[in-house]
């Protein structure tokens, strides 16, 4: 009787396994190594550095009319000085602060310290230090406060927050209702986000329960690193339900370092109206796929200009940094620091090019640049899109400049192309294909040249008060 032997593995499959054996120990080691033994080895290393923020601000209140009566005041024997006239109550905020150095600097969120008259902030252990303002940057809504002491007070790391990535664990750690200290676990669920709540948002999205009283307080990564400061939620209730945002703290340690420093941040501006680039434009322009930045407008006597930005031109990085978005543009130039000369990576006519723009202070207010006129009565129609040359009555009821030239958009059919593109009625478009219309005949002759492309147009938008760049599909 023949007794069966086991199949005899190849040498190539036995030397893999021997090779998986010696180094399964070592990558099951470097696994442990990496693991916590729990998370409150974070928040032992983070805690101690986070604070309670408690800010008191005195806001007048209207009097009774009656308060001001002479005889009502004599019948009631109420003094005749205005400062007991005046009607008085003191407004308390918590919220909470990431202590950033030995020596009493703290980060946390303009608006929990905002006009505040008095700010306390209390460590673990209860130890409480008057705070003062250094100065305050409510369009990134970032504050620096100072406390002075001999002893040297405990931390925070810094973490670098461009190197975060969605899936990340973090752990949020404030003061959630005023109840004392808190921390809470959860990713990172989006990164660049911008919900319009400041004037420059580049924010990480987390799950990690944040709720009033967190503001100010620190994101961290599993190292106890700070890589993000708690500033706001969306929730239908006011509390946590889910979607908590910070301030990255790359971008927030920068504010502060212009508020230290100077007291005050002055951002640096291009001198542009960015647009993003969708499906369509892409398509026209030929990418592979919908990336950068269009510039839809270049404003007079500004860096952009300087340097010869065009309209049309595409931005796709700037010293390096991709831009997906206008928001990510807006913050990465406000933050380059005026007077660096920023290399930016443009699309122009298909080809790359690199132009080289030396940043300028960000004015007051910027002037827009704008077209010019028309005469038709006539209306021409392109799929779904019915057009007419602009008149002086037009332009009067519109509210136009004087000068402004191209063909006003009478009606769009919702379900049209055009409409879909983001083309709508009140509207005036000025370019087809980078060739000024100003009448039904040269509109006609641009809409005629069929390139296989879409239909690439320049649209000024009144209600916005500046043009943009539609690609409509043919």
């Amino acid at each position: 009787m023949r007794v069966p032997t086991a199949p005899r593995l190849p040498l190539a499959a036995l030397a893999f396994l021997l090779l998986l054996a010696l180094a399964a120990p070592a990558a099951t080691a470097q696994m442990v190594d990496n693991q916590l033994r729990s998370y409150a080895d974070v928040a032992e290393v983070a805690s101690p550095a986070v604070v309670n923020v408690a800010a008191a601000k005195v806001v007048e209140m209207g009097n009774h009319p009656f308060t001001n009566d002479p005889f009502f005041r004599r019948f009631f024997e109420m003094p005749d000085d205005d400062n007991h006239r005046r009607n008085e109550r003191v407004d308390r905020s918590l919220g909470s602060g990431v202590v950033i150095s030995a020596d009493g600097y703290i980060l946390t969120n303009n608006h929990v310290v905002e006009n505040a008259e008095q700010i306390k902030v209390t460590f673990q252990g209860e130890r409480e230090f008057e705070a003062e303002i250094v100065g305050t940057d409510p369009r990134t809504d970032v504050a620096l406060l100072k406390v002075d002491t001999d002893e040297a007070l405990p931390y925070i790391r810094l973490g670098d927050s461009e190197a975060l990535r969605v899936g990340d664990q973090v752990m949020a750690i404030g003061n959630p209702f005023g109840v004392g200290q808190t921390v809470t676990l959860g990713i990172a669920s989006a990164l660049g986000r911008s919900i319009g709540l400041i004037d420059y948002e580049d924010l990480i999205q987390t799950d990690a329960s944040i709720n009033p009283g967190n503001s100010g307080g620190a994101l961290v990564n599993m190292r106890g690193e700070l890589i993000g400061m708690n500033s706001a939620i969306l929730s239908r209730s006011g509390s946590s339900a889910g979607v908590g945002f910070a301030i990255p703290s790359n971008m927030a340690m920068r504010i502060v370092e212009s508020l230290r420093t100077d007291g005050a941040v002055a951002r640096a501006y291009l001198g542009v109206f960015p647009q993003p680039v969708d499906q369509g434009l892409a398509d026209y322009y030929g990418m592979d796929r919908p990336r950068g930045v269009i510039v839809a407008q270049v404003n007079d006597d500004t860096p952009a200009e300087r340097a010869g930005l065009r309209d049309g031109d595409i931005i796709l990085t700037v010293d390096g940094k991709e831009i997906p978005n206008p928001s990510t543009l807006r913050n990465v130039i406000s933050l380059s620091g005026v007077g660096h000369e920023a290399e930016l990576e443009i699309l122009r006519d298909g080809a790359a090019k690199t132009v080289t723009v030396r940043l300028d202070a960000l004015p007051d207010a910027e002037q827009v640049t704008q077209a010019a006129e028309g005469e038709d009565d006539e209306d021409a129609s392109l799929e779904g899109v019915t057009v007419r040359p602009l008149t002086a009555r037009l332009r009067a009821q519109a509210q136009l400049p004087e000068d402004m030239e191209g063909l006003m958009v009478m009606s769009v059919e919702a379900t049209s192309n055009a409409g879909g593109a983001g083309l709508a009625r009140g509207d005036v478009i000025q370019e087809v294909d980078r060739r000024q219309v100003t009448d039904l005949g040269e509109f006609q002759d641009a809409i005629a040249q069929d390139t296989g492309r879409p239909v690439f147009m320049r649209v000024y938008k009144p209600q916005q008060r500046r043009s943009v760049f539609i690609a409509v599909p043919r």
